[in-house]
């Protein structure tokens, strides 16, 4: 067995035996395999690379699915890996790879949320006295922590809509706040969570 049929089979065997919901603690243990990976695929090793890809996809799942839509998820995914590909040269091999990777996740997410927040805009601008078919954004687990630092009422309302996928109507009446300031209250806090995790 080849080095980079090994370093596969390592890799993969373990993700795969953990399964989905657990392959980013799989990877988090295997970050010197794929770090070998990554150094085989900077010298032009083809098969390492694409190895490496299949592997970052994992993660990346993982990731995003405990912070977006589920519809959302393989747009981020595929525009993550673009650009895990265009900054390929840019990794230092005397750095760890997987936050390497986490920092590129990360940003790309933020710029995700930054996009929802602008689009969430412009149907509030247009629609504001009407329902909207704002689509969820599923946040449960780092959004969490977030969510409580909004004030109680935008807190609510992102819950309800974004989070639990309830219509304007839905969430109005399950709040007690009017439809239009279910929206203004969605609108204010996805900008206030967009700046927090700005600074983060």
């Amino acid at each position: 067995m080849g080095p980079v049929t090994e370093e596969i089979s390592v890799v993969s065997t373990r993700v795969r035996a953990c399964g989905a919901s657990k392959a980013h603690a799989a990877m988090r243990a295997n970050e010197a395999s794929l770090a070998r990976l990554m150094v085989m695929a900077q010298s032009g090793d083809k098969q390492a690379y694409a190895a490496l890809l299949t592997e970052c996809q994992h993660w990346l799942r993982a990731y995003y699915s405990r912070r977006i839509a589920p519809g959302q998820l393989d747009d981020l995914v595929q525009e993550t890996m673009l650009a895990l590909h265009n900054k390929l040269a840019t990794w230092d091999s005397s750095r760890a790879f997987l936050p390497w990777l986490a920092a590129i996740a990360r940003y790309r997410w933020v710029d995700h949320l930054r996009r929802v927040y602008r689009a969430d805009e412009c149907v509030l601008e247009d629609d504001l006295p009407g329902q909207s078919d704002e689509s969820a954004i599923a946040a449960r687990i780092s959004l969490d922590r977030l969510l409580s630092l909004l004030p109680d009422a935008q807190a609510r309302a992102i819950e309800l809509v974004k989070i639990e996928g309830l219509s304007i109507a839905e969430a109005s009446r399950a709040s007690g706040q009017s439809e239009s300031l279910v929206k203004v209250n969605i609108h204010r806090g996805l900008k206030k969570l967009s700046r927090l995790i700005e600074k983060a």
